[in-house]
């Protein structure tokens, strides 16, 4: 390829871009989360039930989240995003619209901050839906890659 078609090229593509040559290349990250049951103690064990699954898109600082779930013997109370390594609880930092059900939808649009960003990408969010049975927490899900 000569020297002219290359930058030629070059700028075709910045064109399409609008002008950015980077946004080619950048793609909003996208974590995936599998909501499952995890008793904190033997006698919860029976009083949690259901699956879930949900995505979330890191749009510059904003996280935006959806998913499902289905199978909670009660109905859900609340949802949360949550910080802690993976398999290890944490704490709750910001909140999920949920479906007042034992089947339903989370989503939300998070403003997150620089230290929750690098959570994020370091797998240290999880995604923790609570219900009126299980207030410590049903289904839980680390946001993965």
């Amino acid at each position: 390829m000569t020297l002219t078609r290359a930058v030629s090229t070059l700028l075709l593509l910045t064109a399409v871009a609008g002008g950015n040559p980077t946004v080619l290349a950048q793609a909003a990250p996208t974590y995936k989360a599998r909501l499952s049951t995890v008793p904190v103690e033997a006698s919860t064990a029976a009083g949690l039930t259901g699956s879930g699954s949900a995505t979330a898109t890191l749009k510059g600082t904003t996280l935006v989240v959806t998913g499902t779930f289905q199978g909670l013997q009660t109905p859900a109370t609340t949802a949360r995003v949550h910080v802690g390594p993976k398999g290890i609880r944490g704490p709750a930092v910001l909140d999920l619209v949920v479906t007042k059900a034992v089947t339903g939808s989370i989503a939300g649009e998070l403003a997150l901050t620089p230290a929750q960003v690098d959570h994020l990408k370091r797998n240290r969010l999880y995604i923790q839906i609570q219900s009126e049975k299980a207030p410590g927490g049903n289904l839980w899900g680390w946001l993965l890659p």
